[in-house]
């Protein structure tokens, strides 16, 4: 990966003027002030890799190694986007701690550890391509929109090659589906080869840091080089049997756009894994929310309860069926993550399981006419 796109180094006028456009401001330097004292230099993170890390300071591009940033618990390991403090001098430079986020981007790995992975950090702009050269998975889209909002940044989803559909009123039927799914949030559709909404997305990522995300196949590198001016990011044609690609990018790599604005592109993921993402899922699901408010019962699991809100907007076609399946089926694999590593509601789960077994026995026994 080159950082062609990015400067070989800053004004030297002053500290503000040259990291500002990585996104440095006052409240990052009074954050950084005791490490300042220290003589260490601040800088961001372009890119992590097996020990050590490339470093934006107001110098250029520094190579640092990550011994003093890399705790046992591996939400706290330093990533992309992060502001570093890192040593002056030395053969090696070690970056010595990283400043507090203010938002990070997190998914459950894939692994039978039950740990959580760190994509991003100090995003603004959760940029979320998805490709109209295949059917809609409406239901990572939710997926995708629970862990943004989780992360704190403002998710935006981006319907990438628009020119393949037919004709504008299945466009349009499709963005009126993936809005549904989206409340709340921008939908916006682009082209790389009209250059249909590039101009948009341009706009709204300029201010700010904005991750990419998406499977492998959406159109992210493409997407990053429309931003970027430039073929920056390696591109490879998607399969024409499912429209699935090859990950091009392999690492996550932090770029500032020529037109302001920081832009962090990512792998393709596999997988989207919940991290307690309960906060996430309800605002996705906002409306379902909404609804919850008017049930009788405050702790409704909106199943077969009385005075059900929820069921009744499902009677009366105000929800779909597909809505409250996915927001239950997201609830239900949140909380068996969080409950692996909380031991407090795993006990919660199984009375609750033990609860509902001898409910179910007791229901059927009655069906029996008592009979056990």
């Amino acid at each position: 990966m080159s950082f062609s796109a990015l400067p070989s180094s800053f004004p030297h006028a002053s500290l503000s003027h040259a990291l500002a456009p990585l996104g440095w401001d006052d409240a990052w330097e009074a954050e950084f002030a005791p490490y300042a004292e220290q003589g260490l230099l601040p800088g961001r993170v372009v890119r992590v890799d097996r020990g050590q890390c490339d470093v934006m300071t107001a110098d250029g591009i520094v190579r640092a190694d990550t011994a003093f940033v890399t705790p046992h618990d591996p939400l706290r390991v330093i990533c992309t986007g992060d502001w570093a403090a890192v040593e002056a001098a030395g053969n090696p430079r070690y970056v010595k701690a990283y400043l507090p986020r203010r938002t990070a981007f997190v998914r459950s790995t894939s692994s039978q550890r039950s740990e959580g992975q760190i994509l991003a950090a100090n995003v603004d702009h959760a940029i979320i391509a998805v490709s109209l050269a295949v059917e809609l998975d409406l239901g990572r889209i939710e997926r995708f929109l629970a862990l943004a909002w989780e992360s704190g940044a403002q998710p935006l989803v981006v319907l990438t090659k628009a020119d393949l559909v037919p004709d504008a009123a299945t466009l349009g039927h499709l963005v009126q589906d993936v809005e549904a799914t989206a409340p709340g949030v921008q939908v916006l559709t682009v082209s790389s080869v009209t250059g249909e909404g590039t101009d948009v997305l341009a706009a709204i990522v300029g201010d700010g840091t904005s991750v990419l995300l998406g499977i492998s196949g959406a159109g992210k590198s493409t997407l990053a080089n429309a931003l970027l001016g430039a073929e920056v990011m390696e591109t490879q044609e998607a399969r024409e049997v499912d429209g699935k690609g090859r990950h091009t990018t392999t690492t996550r790599n932090l770029l500032a756009l020529p037109a302001g604005g920081v832009l962090i592109d990512t792998p393709g993921l596999r997988g989207v894994g919940l991290w307690d993402a309960e906060t996430g899922v309800g605002q996705v699901f906002s409306e379902i929310e909404e609804y919850a408010e008017h049930c009788r019962f405050h702790d409704c699991a909106h199943e077969a309860e009385p005075g059900c809100a929820v069921l009744a907007a499902l009677d009366s076609g105000e929800l779909a069926d597909r809505r409250l399946e996915s927001y239950r089926k997201l609830l239900r694999e949140n909380q068996r993550i969080v409950a692996k590593t909380d031991a407090r509601l795993r006990s919660e789960i199984r009375r609750d399981w033990r609860l509902k077994s001898a409910v179910g026995r007791a229901n059927h026994a009655a069906k029996r006419g008592g009979r056990v």
